[in-house]
């Protein structure tokens, strides 16, 4: 296998026009024979390049709507050849088949045509055939051929050609490589949109999902173990992949996980008032609103301060100078919001290594989308817990009936329960969590450790009593015995709410009852592992 090949033809059909005429000023230069096709050929007549058409090189005109137009053995026998072959080359000889060198290729804008909402016709007929088989054949014999599919090649490719006019085959062999990957997630492409959009399937037999690299991380979970960051092809919602990140060291995996984690809880409110997360290993530690985004980290901070160290911050407006100076008084890791004013960037960069993340926007929590987990020999796919519920929609099952503020109260632990590990217990009091309790083995012991978190910040912050009393507690899934609630009811809590569903809830409800508090049933649950 040679190293270098001496470039002397190249076939170029581009639908992303980008840098072409520096890449024809470039072939051009070393005297390359460009063949080319329809708007590609034209736009480089237009830049002064002297160009043969592919109808030329083939004998057949180009036909049916420029569908047939490559798909001849005077292109595909020119990519195939094995060059030092010689059979290969004697069946060239015979049918006067000219080997091509270079290929520089980019496909119908199928994505695009897709995101635009073009009519099922218009979809269709971006669906590239002869670019992706030419860049398949290329890259099958990347021995002789070099495929261009990526206009940012095009400087290597140049610098190349200006050293010795010829490629060389580590550098093939990563277009190659470049090259597959791309037909890949361009089909990968297209069968989800025969299967999700066209068809409406909603389990395809085959499920493929196209992601690029956005880049290496340090290490994932542990240092032993390698890790890094890929985006999806196609839509998808934008948040931390990418966020701007404005200073601080390189992301880590938890670091992006914990950040993902607060971004979507904080995401919950982003319609509401200030609003101020902080998470610990992918669970929330403290969560307030407030009218003002100061006093809104001031209350976050006070549910648990412990926890907060180390921890990853979110918020759902711009942060501003006195917000910064608080945050910058304890050691957090990342801190993530939409914007930053630069009285508030200032402050953070007195903080080196703290990580800001600017996300521009929030992501909407209601969204639709999958999420995946990798188990052994398989893959798990779910949508993703977007559900919601309204006052509309709760149901009392009490005698008594919650007020106005303890229904307010159990609508936000809610919303938080429903981003902490189960099995999940929160309770929160004006608009302020008192305890969080997550990720227990029974819902018992997550309403005791919610509690004793409340009782050490009362102590930390020096109140009269812990936030736990009069507050609202809920629970991600139902009581399947009255043990859990009764130790809320322990703890101060006066409201509760819940999925309900147990085959105990009589039992569970008469505890309720007993003990004064009121109860409301969402009928959903929130499981979260």
């Amino acid at each position: 296998m040679a190293d270098l090949v001496r470039v002397r033809r190249a076939l170029v059909s581009l639908s992303d026009k980008t840098g072409l005429e520096e890449l024809a000023a470039g072939l051009a230069r070393h005297g390359v024979e460009i063949v080319s096709t329809g708007g590609t050929a034209a736009k480089m007549r237009e830049l002064g390049a002297q160009v043969r058409d592919v109808s030329d090189l083939t004998g057949f005109p180009e036909m049916m709507d420029g569908r047939v137009k490559t798909l001849h053995p005077k292109v595909h026998g020119g990519l195939l050849g094995v060059r030092d072959n010689p059979e290969h080359a004697a069946a060239m000889e015979e049918h006067e088949i000219a080997p091509i060198d270079l290929v520089v290729v980019n496909l119908y804008p199928f994505l695009n045509t897709v995101m635009s909402g073009a009519d099922r016709d218009t979809i269709i007929e971006n669906i590239d055939i002869g670019g992706p088989s030419m860049v398949r054949s290329a890259a099958k014999n990347h021995a002789h051929v070099a495929i261009v599919t990526d206009p940012a090649d095009y400087a290597v490719l140049l610098e190349q050609l200006d050293a010795n006019g010829a490629t060389t085959l580590e550098f093939r062999k990563k277009l190659a490589a470049k090259a597959f990957a791309l037909t890949a997630a361009y089909d990968s492409t297209i069968s989800q949109w025969f299967a999700f959009a066209d068809q409406g399937d909603r389990w395809p037999q085959s499920w493929t999902r196209a992601s690029t690299l956005k880049m290496p991380l340090r290490y994932g979970e542990n240092p032993h173990q390698q890790a890094a960051l890929y985006v999806p092809v196609g839509p998808h919602a934008h948040g931390v992949a990418q966020a701007e990140q404005v200073q601080g060291k390189e992301l880590s995996y938890n670091n992006l996980n914990d950040a993902n984690a607060a971004l979507e809880l904080v995401s919950e409110f982003r319609d509401g008032p200030p609003t101020i997360v902080i998470v610990k290993h992918a669970n929330p530690c403290g969560v307030a609103t407030r009218d003002e985004l100061l006093d809104a980290w001031k209350e976050a901070l006070a549910c648990d301060s412990v926890s907060a160290f180390g921890g990853i911050v979110a918020t759902n407006r711009p942060l501003n100078a006195a917000t910064a100076e608080a945050m910058t008084q304890i050691f957090t890791e990342v801190v993530v919001a939409p914007d930053a004013d630069d009285d508030a960037k200032a402050i953070f960069a007195k903080k080196k290594n703290l990580r800001l993340l600017l996300t521009g926007e929030l992501p909407d929590p209601t969204r639709a989308g999958q999420t995946l987990a990798v188990i052994a020999g398989g893959i798990l796919v779910q949508d993703r817990d977007n559900g919601h519920v309204t006052r509309d929609q709760l149901i009392c099952v009490t005698k008594r009936h919650p007020t106005e503020q303890e229904l307010k109260d159990c609508l936000f632990a809610w919303t938080v329960a429903k981003h902490v590990k189960s099995n999940a217990i929160v309770y929160a009091k004006d608009g302020v969590t008192a305890g969080i309790g997550a990720g227990q083995m029974n819902r018992r012991d997550s309403a005791r450790i919610a509690a004793i978190r409340a009782v050490e910040a009362a102590e930390a912050n020096g109140w009269a009593e812990p936030r736990t009393v009069g507050s609202a507690v809920a629970s991600d899934a139902f009581f399947p015995f009255a043990d859990g609630l009764l130790a809320a009811a322990e703890a101060g809590a006066t409201a509760v709410i819940q999925p309900g569903g147990s085959i105990r809830d009589d039992e569970v409800i008469a505890a309720a009852d007993e003990a004064g508090l009121a109860m409301l049933f969402t009928g959903m649950r929130h499981f979260r592992h």
